[in-house]
């Protein structure tokens, strides 16, 4: 069956589409614009853009406004869309000119058809409803489009934040279950002092919960929105009704306690909340790149490194030496930490870039950050489900290190001396001789002290464990 068109116009020409396609000219003017990518836009930003545009309609269809059979079928557009319809039709690319105006207009368009096939017409016939008269109605692209990057990204953080709390947990079980292990501390990769296992573990738990509070402490800006500004601040072609209750209505449908910015033009022109936001992200991903550099550090081996540790085998590491096996999630959790801080420049970047009353480089912001959002959450799931979950501590391995060491040298200090201690440190490295043995052969400490200053357990604790 030969393939049927429809001609639309606008103020720049004609053109022909796919008659069953239920995006317009708009839109398709903005894929041939905009094939940077190859990456359409967040569903999940589809989405809150048509949350933005079911809340209009409920406010404008509710104060007369938006004629009530248009109100209606607008909103029964939405629901389909709401509910996982017609992803296909929403086809330009996530980096775009025009601070995201081809969004909000593909957006408006594929409502806009749904809507007129409800009512009767045929996809195209804007007489019917229109994509900007109607579905756009008391909004501009530049409060729908930074209201619907806020809510998108207190979407994807709930399910980052929910792993952050899973990976913590894991992190503190791990705690417990080593509490008991001595190991070697390491400073510049150099011998220090003993500790134990699990306070390794619970530093890295300690730092992961603070990385998720400090997350969750930056989304608190996402909640403040600039809907009614329309197009630079000053709320043209937004009535009184709708000026008024958009942002409650708003907060009804996506359950978040949303409230207008109290400086519609500030709200307008400045997206430092988006930079907050990365910053966090990738601070978190700072966080997480250093405890898998130490997770691959402690595994190292397993036979000519430290070996303290053993990380669940994944896969088979190479394809030419039998047995080795690679810590590839720590290694993959590295890999998208580097992501994000680089995420994080360019969200950096186009956040300054603004000029006068708007940013037009939301579209960017969003994509990196949106990516950073989704990347890191799919990192600390699998690193709390491949990696940490199933870690084993090398006990006999971690014992070797401290007996070996010259580190416990350093509790002398406060007895013997500085000067006194590294003399017997170097004479311990170069004989072999226990740092034990040769501080009684030169009857420096009696015996009985010197045990108790000595005991390894009560050099993992401030003041010996009396604290």
């Amino acid at each position: 069956m030969e393939k049927e068109f429809r001609t639309e116009s606008d103020s720049v020409g004609e053109l022909s589409l796919d008659s069953e396609a239920y995006y317009g000219i708009q839109t398709l003017r903005a894929k041939g614009n905009f094939e940077i990518t190859g990456t359409k836009l967040n569903f999940a930003f589809i989405r809150n853009i048509v949350l933005i545009k079911k809340a209009a309609a409920i406010v404008n269809k509710s104060y007369g406004l938006l004629d009530e059979k248009k109100g209606d079928a607008i909103i029964a557009a939405c629901d389909e869309i709401l509910h996982g319809k017609h992803r296909r039709d929403f086809i330009v690319d996530a980096v775009q000119g025009g601070a995201g105006t081809s969004a909000n207009m593909n957006v408006n368009e594929v409502i806009a058809n749904i809507a007129i096939e409800k009512l009767g017409g045929k996809k195209g016939d804007y007489s019917v409803v229109s994509p900007n008269d109607d579905v756009n109605m008391e909004q501009s692209t530049n409060d729908d489009i930074p209201t619907a990057g806020k809510l998108t990204v207190l979407t994807l953080s709930k399910e980052l934040i929910a792993e952050l709390r899973r990976l913590y947990e894991a992190l503190k079980a791990k705690a417990k279950e080593f509490d008991g292990i001595l190991k070697m501390g390491r400073t510049q990769l150099q011998d220090a002092v003993p500790m134990r296992l699990g306070q390794a573990f619970r530093a890295f738990a300690t730092a992961i919960g603070r990385s998720k509070e400090r997350i969750e402490q930056s989304l608190g800006e996402m909640r403040t929105i600039n809907m009614g500004a329309t197009a630079i601040g000053t709320a043209i072609n937004a009535r009184e009704a709708y000026f008024s209750h958009i942002t409650e209505e708003l907060s009804l449908l996506s359950g978040e306690n949303l409230q207008r910015a109290d400086d519609l033009f500030d709200g307008t022109q400045n997206v430092d909340g988006f930079a907050a936001v990365s910053g966090t992200l990738k601070a978190l991903a700072v966080n997480l790149s250093k405890m898998c550099n130490d997770l691959r550090l402690m595994s190292s081996g397993p036979r000519t490194g430290l070996g303290e540790i053993i990380l669940p085998a994944k896969q088979n590491g190479s394809s030419i030496m039998p047995g080795k096996i690679n810590p590839v999630i720590p290694e993959v959790v590295n890999q998208v930490a580097f992501l994000v801080i680089g995420h994080d420049v360019t969200v950096t970047m186009a956040a300054e870039a603004g000029q006068l009353e708007l940013n037009a480089f939301e579209p960017i912001i969003f994509y990196q950050l949106f990516e950073s959002l989704r990347a890191l959450t799919g990192a600390v799931k699998t690193l709390t489900d491949n990696c940490i979950a199933g870690i084993a501590a090398n006990r006999e391995r971690c014992a070797e290190w401290v007996n070996r060491s010259v580190g416990i040298v350093t509790a002398l200090n406060p007895y013997i001396g500085y000067l006194k201690a590294a003399e017997i440190a170097k004479e311990s490295l170069k004989t072999g001789e226990p740092i034990r043995s040769i501080v009684l052969r030169e009857g420096l400490m009696d015996e009985k002290k010197l045990d108790e200053v000595l005991d390894p357990l009560l050099l993992t604790e401030p003041c010996g464990g009396r604290l």
